[in-house]
């Protein structure tokens, strides 16, 4: 019970962060390298959502029913759809730093953070073969993280 509550304050704690980078009108990138990374960055999102199927719309970060997914994007990410908010924050405050907005990129990653270890502590008691997918599919950067 603790561990939902857990997850979900770290997912209210990154669309928080979301919403005050929209305030404060630091979200979108305005060079075009990064906002070829943000198009990248949703382009990832819709395949991870596509090939997770509807059953990734949940509050909290417990497992659902259907199965570890490990193909199309979940081959080289485990949370590609974490990676690719990760993805589109950052690159929207690189060409142009400010201290609030990178608290808010910070808080953001920190709240998605949080998710995915709880996320994985669920998933590794649900599915045995959890364990050796990690190895192979990394957090949130490929063959890195």
């Amino acid at each position: 019970m603790f561990l939902n509550l857990l997850s979900i304050t770290g997912f209210l704690v990154a669309v928080t962060g979301i919403v005050w980078l929209v305030f404060l009108d630091h979200l979108f990138a305005n060079n075009p390298v990064l906002i070829a990374v943000q198009v990248v960055a949703v382009l990832l999102m819709l395949w991870a959502r596509w090939t997770f199927g509807r059953r990734s719309f949940h509050a909290s970060a417990n497992p659902s029913e259907g199965g570890l997914v490990t193909t199309g994007p979940y081959r080289y990410w485990r949370h590609p759809i974490y990676a690719s908010i990760v993805y589109f924050v950052w690159a929207g405050q690189i060409e142009a730093p400010a201290a609030l907005p990178l608290l808010a990129a910070a808080i953001i990653t920190l709240g998605l953070v949080v998710r995915m270890l709880i996320e994985e502590h669920f998933l590794v008691a649900e599915y045995p073969e959890y364990t050796s997918y990690r190895k192979q599919a990394k957090r949130l950067v490929p063959f890195i993280y």
